[in-house]
């Protein structure tokens, strides 16, 4: 992998994915592989470390598909399914590698995963469930992976809670439906920002296109991603060119650096 400060985006889509089942619109129909979104996730090398961002449905494909062995941390944005559903593959890893994995997440968000594996929570010693460590955080401070520092942003998604990361130069928000001014004010400074923005119709938890513009704009960041896109959004090379100059749609296998 290149050494230098970057993100790999594993998933750029919404919790239905992309295409969606049953669906026979034009961009579920679309050949353009940047139109085929798993679910949203990302891979972030940041100062020497792998940080993993959600560990959705599509974790061990994405694993799989980009020869992705192993990383150093998991951090946790929000527990909804389409974000932890893959929780349970990190039994592999834990035998392929011989290690547990440390786990970063709000103590709300790591409960609620939790109850969505109960055997994990009732047998933790047993052999064919995951083995991790659970670090809590908070919107409120920073925190060290080895020594790396990441700073938590405080999201609002619908009516939950969730965070969000800055990695020096880069910022990482999904499902974001407000961030709050001294949230904001946490972010500005950030090069490379990426935002959620679902589709162009508004939505009760989710960032549309322009309301995602328009975080952009109070940022002012030197390059925007977008993603967690619905279908609905339309193709990736249509809605590509109506956007700002630095305002980009990202893809899954998009990578950046910072």
């Amino acid at each position: 992998m290149n050494q230098k400060n970057n993100i790999l985006f594993l998933g750029t889509g919404t919790s239905t994915g992309v295409p969606m089942i049953g669906c026979h619109c034009d961009v579920c129909n679309s050949v353009d592989s940047k139109d085929k979104r798993w679910r949203t996730s990302a891979a972030v090398q940041y100062q020497g470390l792998k940080f993993q961002i959600d560990i959705g449905p599509d974790f061990r494909a994405q694993m799989l598909y980009h020869d992705m062995r192993d990383f150093d941390a998991l951090l946790l944005t929000h527990e909804h399914r389409d974000h932890v559903a893959g929780f349970d593959d990190i039994r592999a890893l834990n035998v392929m590698n011989q290690k547990r994995y440390p786990i970063y997440a709000s103590k709300l968000c790591f409960d609620n995963t939790l109850e969505q594996f109960p055997y994990i929570a009732k047998n933790p010693n047993y052999d064919l469930v995951p083995k991790f460590d659970f670090h809590e955080i908070n919107a409120e401070e920073s925190f060290k992976v080895e020594g790396v520092e990441i700073i938590p942003i405080g999201i609002i998604h619908g009516k939950l809670p969730i965070l969000g990361f800055r990695f020096g130069a880069l910022t990482y928000i999904t499902d974001a439906s407000f961030i709050a001014d001294e949230e904001i004010s946490k972010i500005k400074g950030t090069k490379i920002l990426v935002i959620n923005a679902l589709r162009y119709e508004k939505h009760a938890t989710h960032f549309t296109v322009d309301e995602a513009l328009e975080c952009i704009n109070k940022i002012q960041p030197e390059q925007a991603y977008l993603l967690h896109f619905s279908h609905q959004i339309g193709k990736h090379e249509e809605v590509s060119r109506k956007l700002p100059h630095n305002v980009f749609m990202a893809y899954d296998g998009l990578r950046v650096e910072f």
